[in-house]
């Protein structure tokens, strides 16, 4: 898995230097900067650019900015492909983050922004070792504490290296003071017992916890945990899961903000919201040698087309909406945006009417796996002990679980996510509230949820996506190698203005 994820780019560590990403000089006296989309690459660019001398108008097609940085809160309303309308109906303070939710440690671009529009974070809990691990093939369904699997994992492949060193197997591949370390370390990573078993111990209860937990006075006696067989947790497959915390995208400490992900919008917002028309669908975009020019009319009340003009543009329209949009792009742009087809994701909230995985299984934060078409589930990492509802994300699906649930209704996807997930918590049945789910191949503004590159298509069209068209550059996360995050998209935005701020700087003094 993880080298699959850094042959495709996900494992990238940003690339950003607060020192090094600010444009150089100012701007050419009077030039002008079209930017299509209020995301937050599009935001970041508007940002920049405007601080250097450029005139920038952007053009948004929502009513708020951000993007796929979106939460949806009670009184939201949202209406997808196809004509289905949600309303939200969470309680006050109760959110649903449907795009980006966390926030690694090593994306310095997004904290950076964070910091400087004094967006409150905090932490986002992604390994729980009280949450759950589950196979609907294993263990007759019942699921289990990542705890268990995790120290009972670790116990027995411990148990099987401490038997291969007592047999000497190891001597040939190691001397004999290396063996006896290497045992030293087994006995501790593996909870061992004196005899270097992984057996129901004082020693794997420490690491797996207990059927019956110490106590004070004359409360019952401890009683130690009984591990699983180690031939049954090999064969469930619940171990798949433990490696999900190692790897590098999802190390502790990762983030989130308080209050919900739009806010990282906001804050951009407040700082280039004046320079936005919002409700602007594009429907064309034209170029030369002398600048751009865009038609859009409005989306939310079609009616006469309008233009806007500008010496340059940076378009952040996801490309499975700019393949749509007639411009006249050159060659080798148009075969790089046809080239990125977008992956298909749905995310299900669920609000209940108390937290019960809190009061009942102490729960606090994480992330349960499971093999059933929900994939996990995630508790909020805010609001401890806050009483009253609470807000869980039911489900979070990709690939072919993420098509079936794209394919029904939407009150038949949060169906479908209660009875998938009562089957960890029974509670699922009589605390349930309401529910809002979203299918992000029918999101209007993106029509999926993030560009799928492979290493051949970037071999083939990345340089030449990424390049300056004439007047035109592209930027957002399709135009990074850290792609589906929101530090791809803002790296993404910094180097198209760079870049495009010394085009502009060395045409102006050629025109000279």
């Amino acid at each position: 898995m993880y080298q699959a994820m850094t042959t495709l780019g996900f494992a990238s560590e940003s690339k950003f230097d607060k020192d090094n990403y600010q444009l150089s000089g100012e701007a050419p006296k009077g030039s002008t900067v079209l930017i299509l989309g209020a995301g937050l690459a599009g935001m970041t660019a508007a940002y920049e650019l405007r601080k250097a001398g450029y005139n920038v108008k952007l053009l948004e097609y929502n009513q708020k900015a951000g993007g796929r940085c979106w939460t949806l809160r009670g009184g939201d309303s949202y209406t997808e492909l196809g004509g289905a309308k949600q309303e939200c109906k969470f309680d006050e303070g109760l959110y649903i983050n449907p795009g980006p939710w966390r926030i690694p440690y090593h994306h310095h671009a997004v904290l950076h922004y964070c910091k400087q529009f004094n967006v409150k974070l905090e932490v986002f809990s992604q390994i729980n070792h009280n949450a759950y691990v589950h196979s609907s093939k294993a263990f007759g369904g019942k699921p289990k504490r990542y705890r268990e699997v995790n120290a009972d994992f670790q116990g027995h492949i411990a148990e099987l290296l401490a038997k291969c060193v007592n047999q000497k197997g190891l001597d040939d591949a190691m001397s004999k003071d290396d063996t006896e370390r290497l045992l030293l370390v087994m006995r501790q990573w593996g909870s061992l017992n004196g005899d270097d078993k992984y057996v129901k111990s004082v020693e794997a209860s420490l690491m797996r916890g207990y059927d019956v937990m110490p106590g004070g006075g004359l409360m019952p006696a401890e009683q130690y945990g009984e591990p699983m067989g180690g031939i049954e947790l090999l064969n469930s497959d619940l171990w798949q899961h433990l490696q999900t915390g190692n790897l590098f995208e999802y190390q502790s400490t990762i983030f989130q903000p308080i209050g919900g992900m739009d806010m990282i919008a906001k804050g951009f917002e407040k700082e280039v919201g004046s320079l936005i028309r919002y409700s602007s669908k594009v429907t064309k975009i034209h170029q030369d040698d002398k600048g751009v020019t865009v038609s859009y009319v409005d989306s939310e009340k079609p009616g006469d087309t309008m233009t806007e003009s500008a010496d340059w543009c940076v378009c952040t329209i996801p490309l499975s909406i700019l393949g749509q949009i007639p411009a006249n792009f050159s060659g080798k742009l148009s075969s790089a945006i046809r080239a990125v087809p977008y992956d298909t994701s749905v995310k299900v909230g669920l609000q209940f009417k108390r937290r019960f995985w809190e009061e009942d299984e102490h729960i606090y934060g994480g992330i349960s796996y499971t093999d059933l078409p929900i994939e996990m589930i995630s508790y909020p990492s805010t609001d401890f002990h806050s009483g009253g509802k609470g807000v869980l994300l039911g489900g979070y699906l990709w690939d072919a679980n993420s098509y079936e649930f794209t394919a029904m209704s939407p009150e038949m996807r949060v169906k479908k996510a209660l009875e998938y997930g009562a089957q960890i918590h029974p509670q699922y049945k009589e605390e349930f509230d309401n529910g809002i789910a979203v299918a992000w191949h029918k999101v209007p503004w993106t029509n999926g949820c993030y560009g799928l590159w492979t290493p051949e298509s970037r071999e083939a069209h990345y340089k030449n996506l990424c390049e300056i068209d004439n007047r035109i550059v592209l930027a957002g996360e399709h135009a990074s190698y850290i792609p589906a995050w929101m530090e791809g998209a803002i790296l993404s935005s910094l180097d198209a203005v760079n870049r495009l701020h010394a085009h502009a700087q060395a045409a102006k003094k050629a025109e000279a």
